[in-house]
């Protein structure tokens, strides 16, 4: 049982990236996706692991599904 805390940090860890907040802050905006016909998971800068984790995420509603939901949000504001 997944009993992790859910947030921006551990999910970045999740994805094998670094996850200090200036990391966060600076992948969001080198990472900017600007057209919203493009899902999160189909972004090309993921490796296919971290497409397949974020969108198992939001097919199977995962208790990850509302922190990939918040950095969907901020990658497209």
């Amino acid at each position: 049982m997944d009993t992790s805390q859910h947030n921006m940090h551990n999910l970045f860890e999740q994805l094998g990236l670094p996850s200090t907040e200036q990391d966060i802050e600076q992948f969001i905006r080198t990472h900017r996706l600007f057209s919203q016909d493009i899902r999160l998971d189909q972004a090309t800068f993921w490796t296919s692991a971290q497409a397949d984790f974020l969108r198992e995420a939001f097919v199977e509603d995962s208790d990850w599904c509302e922190v990939v939901d918040e950095l969907n949000t901020r990658l497209r504001s």
